[in-house]
This record gives structure tokens, sequence and C-alpha cells, in this order.
């Protein structure tokens, strides 16, 4: 089959060809830029912990290097401390808080009492790393990655669908057309591909502005990120936060008014200096690296799919508002896409399957863009809902702190509980402390051949994961498990899944007993939990997680409306873009 083009190589497009790679499917990768990175400080993205997770797997190195987790959160009002959240230092801690289902969290200052003196688990710690440094890493992931083939200087100008894939032609010096079998628009907020699919993307317009600026000081809480609401010197705004980065460099970002005047250049120097003294008590040394204005727009597209194409990323939703992360949603989409584009490339899937990922990606980023634009009213100037929020500060902080910490409904990781590919309730399903559609725990797991790792570390290869509880399992010698209890009527349950799955053994999973059976698709999340070994209800879970089982009378992908099969079997001679195909994209396995 033809490879898959994805157009745009910003850290969307390239996290999306790296998945597929990973999945066994080939990409050619359009960049219409030169390849290459402009550096820039101010332009920074965070990445909650799982999405941090998937791009270390797929081989973008350094993130630790050129990034920084924080390890807290502090949030102030006026010359009040309003909350302080300590947030997990490393791997070790943020599995401890998921496992626990509990966090740390202190109030406020009255309230809070000493962080080091409190036990409890911690917050997973966000990663706030440039973006250039990101794409750095990704496209050096690329580059080793021999199934995928990035072209730069590659502008799409065209794209023509049929029933057996994508056509798209470039302008550049190499100028050529291109052929698919599906296309992926990652081509950013003006997509190219979005508009010549000719689909509407509503929303609003300068919802947020923030004067930025980047510098190198010595700030009072080092490696903390900083909310400070109200501050209480002169010109200090509406609000103003700290972010850290490595090498003492910290990102700056003041809410400025919708429509306010232009941010010069000394206006920006006399708020980097009334900041610095406020929070320092007088002006420290500081050294300026980078400055901007950034202005944040909530806009959805219509659709997310037309046939063969798909839209992902700025491409198909703008966010960021009250913390929430664009890129962050954007690498989830590319996740979401890459199992299920793998699944229809390798066993020609039908329709339910790619649909789904409107179904899911378009509801969840939606439901984010909808939290966030009933809560802009009650922290941007009052409103009716004002009143619903119990205690006005700390109710504010909460709002704001969830989408900056990757909790509640501004930042929490997506669950796909309505998802058109979820199974019909069973009496032979149970209930575990991950409800059906949410993200797993990430729990230690073995597998057959005896290797224990995350069970992150085993999302991503293209295949379903059945994980059955076992305590004791991590003490017994394998060669026992293996042939002892129900292991192999699951053993044979599991070959006789509708697609290749790989079996998992864990000591222990969050509100799941003993033999209980946890069926969890490519990217991670819970399919259905069961009773022991039930393996006609183990195979209709996983039949309806890939969409129906390959070759039981599902159409190709994309194709409903169509012709019938006397035109797909009718052999047609060459034209000239499946000559230039061949000679340019067949090679790149």
């Amino acid at each position: 089959m033809d490879p898959v083009i994805v157009v745009g190589a910003g850290p969307v497009g390239l996290t999306l060809s790296l998945a597929l790679a990973a999945q066994g499917v080939p990409s050619v990768l359009l960049d219409e830029g030169p390849g290459t990175e402009e550096v820039r400080l101010a332009r920074t993205v965070v990445l909650r912990e799982d999405t941090a997770d998937l791009v270390e797997r797929l081989g973008a190195a350094h993130l630790a290097k050129d990034g920084l987790r924080w390890s807290g959160w502090r949030s102030m009002r006026r010359k009040q401390l309003v909350r302080n959240v300590p947030l997990g230092a490393g791997p070790d801690a943020s599995h401890d808080a998921q496992d626990a289902g509990d966090v740390r969290d202190f109030g406020a200052a009255g309230d809070a009492g000493d962080a080091g003196n409190q036990g409890g688990p911690f917050l997973p710690a966000p990663l706030h790393i440039p973006q250039h440094a990101l794409a750095s890493a990704l496209r050096a992931a690329v580059a080793a990655a021999p199934m995928v083939k990035l072209v730069p200087l590659s502008r799409v100008d065209t794209l023509e669908q049929d029933r057996d894939g994508v056509t798209v032609h470039t302008k550049g010096p190499g100028t050529t057309w291109w052929r698919g079998s599906y296309l992926v628009g990652c081509d950013g907020a003006r997509s190219t591909v979005r508009k010549l699919l000719d689909i509407r993307f509503p929303g609003r317009t300068a919802v947020e502005r923030h004067a930025v600026a980047a510098l190198r000081a010595e700030l009072p809480w080092p490696g903390e990120a900083v909310l400070h609401r109200q501050p209480p010197w002169r010109g200090g705004g509406a609000e103003v936060g700290a972010r850290p980065l490595p090498d003492g460099v910290w990102r700056l970002d003041w809410l400025l008014p919708p429509r306010g005047e232009l941010v010069t250049p000394e206006a920006l120097i006399a708020r980097i200096r009334d900041t610095l003294a406020g929070w320092c008590g007088e002006t420290p040394p500081y050294e300026l690296l980078d400055t901007g204005v950034h202005t944040l727009h909530h806009r959805l597209a219509r659709r997310w799919r037309v046939q063969r194409a798909f839209l992902a990323g700025d491409a198909a939703h703008l966010l960021g508002a009250l913390g929430t992360q664009g890129l962050d949603e954007g690498i989830r989409d590319a996740e979401n896409l890459a199992w299920k584009l793998a699944h229809a490339w390798h066993h020609r899937g039908g329709d339910l399957l790619l649909d789904s990922y409107q179904a899911e990606r378009r509801a969840a980023v939606a439901a984010r863009l909808r939290a966030a634009d009933q809560s802009l009213p009650i922290l941007r100037g009052g409103g009716g809902l004002r009143t619903l929020v119990p205690g006005t500060v700390r109710g504010h902080d909460t709002l704001l702190a969830d989408g900056h910490l990757g909790r509640g409904a501004l930042g929490a990781p997506p669950s796909y509980s309505h998802s058109p590919l979820a199974p019909p309730h069973a009496a032979a399903h149970t209930t575990v402390g991950t409800p059906p559609g949410a993200p797993v725990a990430d729990v230690r797991v073995t597998a057959p051949d005896g290797t224990a790792v995350r069970l992150r570390e085993r999302l991503g290869q293209g295949r379903p994961l059945v994980i059955l509880v076992a305590p004791g399992t991590g003490v017994w010698d394998r060669r026992h498990w293996l042939t002892a209890g129900i292991m192999p009527r699951l053993v044979e349950a599991v070959e006789a899944l509708p697609s290749p799955a790989e079996l998992l053994v864990t000591e222990s999973y969050p509100g799941a007993s003993a033999h209980t059976v946890l069926l969890v698709r490519p990217d991670g999340h819970l399919v259905a939990a069961f009773v022991g070994v039930r393996p006609a209800e183990l195979f209709a879970a996983a039949r309806a997680a890939l969409g129906g089982a390959p070759g039981a009378g599902d159409g190709e992908s994309g194709e409903s409306g169509e012709s019938g099969d006397d035109e797909r079997g009718a052999a047609r001679a060459p034209g000239p873009r499946e000559r230039v195909h061949a000679d340019r994209s067949a090679r790149i396995n």
C-alpha cells in the first residue's frame, strides 16, 4: 500500500510520522519550510506526563536537558499565597501519585503548613520546554527513522482523492505529484489542507493576549511555576506568570487587555523591572533573551475527516486560554490517529475505526474549549456564572490551577467513554479504578518473556494489550505461572482475538481484584475489564475496539458512497502522477 502523506513538519506532524513508523507504516512528511527551527525562548510548550512520555518513547532525546519538570506550582493573589502544590520530581514520584489516586495540595498560606513536613504522593510534574528544542529532538528522531521520508520546501497546492488513495501536488524546488494511501494535514492554524478540503474553522478570535519575555535571572522560587493574580505593585496588571526553564531561564507572561494598545519595547522593559522588583524586593540583575506578544484564539474545525484526508493539531483546533495546551492536544491527536491509520493500513479496516478519530478527539477538544469558555467570564471580569463558584478566591484559583497542572475539565487527559468503538456492556464486565475509555494507570507489567517494564512502554506498537492482574507473579518463577491457573486459558483466548495482541501480567491494578483481565487499546485507553477469562466477551470487546474484525465485510475506509466492486477490480494504465509516485515515494521502505 502507498505511504501515508503527512503535511506539516511541526511537532504534531513529526510525532505522527514517528508514531506511524513505530507501527510499521511508512510516511512522506511534506515540510513547507527549509527543515530548520528558529530559536525562540519566548515560545515554549508544556507537555503533560502522558504526552511527554509519548514523544520520548518515539525517540525524542534530551528532553530532560532541554526542558524542565517543575518541582511545584505556586499561586498568589495580591500579597497572599493562595496555593502551593508540590509536583513529582521524577518518574517514580509521578507513578506513585497515579497509583495512589491522591495528591498533595496545600491551600492558602493560613492553612497550608510546611510542604516539606506533609506526606502523600505528588501530582506528576509537567515538562516545560522551548518549542524549537522539542521540534529539533523530533526531527533528529525522524532523521534516524528509515520509514519516514522528510521532504523540505514542499508546499501543497492541489489535493485529489479517489477510492484507492490521495494525490497531492507540491510547489518548491522539487515540484511534483505525490501519491499516498491517506493524508493528514498537520499544517497549522492557516492550514492549506483544511482550505483545500473546504472545511470551516469557526471560533473566537483574540480570547487572550499575553506579553511574553524570556530572561535569565534568580527568582525566589527555583524550579517552581508561579501564577500571580492582581499583583500589588504599580503596573502589575491583572495577572503575571513565571515558568522556569533550565539554566536559570524563566518565561514571564503578562495578561493583556483583549484589545489593548500595542506593547512597546519600553513598556515591556518597565513591566519586567517592576515585576522582578515586586517579587525580589528590588530589581535583580537579569539577561533579556527573547520577547513577544502571543494572541490566543479558540477555534474548532467542523470536520476532521473527509474520505481519506484528516486534520490534526492546530489545523483542527486552536486553544490556549487559562493554561490549556494546544500542542498537548495535538500530540494526543497524533497518538489517537496513528494506531487507527496503522490498523487500516495493515488490515484495510473499515469506516467505523477511522471515523472514531473525529468522534473521540473532536469531542474531547470541544469539551476542553467549552470548559474554557465557561470559565473565562468567571475569571476575566464576572458574569452570571461567577456566583456558581464557592469561595471566590479559592474557586478561581482552582480553575486556573486545573488548566496549568493537567487536571479537571481544563486539563485532565481525555476519556473516550462514549466512543463508537466502546463495546456494549456485558455481564462479564467488571469495574476497576479506571473507567472504560479513560487512560490506564501506568503500572509495572511483565511480559511472557520475563521483561518487566512500565505499562506505557508497551503502548504505541499497533497491538491491543491484554493484562492479567495476578498477585504473586513478581516473585514466582516465570516458568511456573505461565502454566498455572487461568494463564493457559488466557493465552489461548488472546491468540484467538481478531487482531494480534500482547499479553502482560501485573501484580496489582487500582481497584482490580485478583484474576481481573483488562483489555487496553494501543493508545492506552481501557476498553473493558473482565472477571476472569471470558474468551467470547474478550473477543467481542476487541472486535468492537478495532472497528470490526479485518475482512469481516467492512468496506475500505473512506469509500462510503463510491462505486461498486467492478470498478475496484478494473486495471488502469499508470498516469503521470502514478509514475512520479513510483519514482519518488515507493522506495521509502
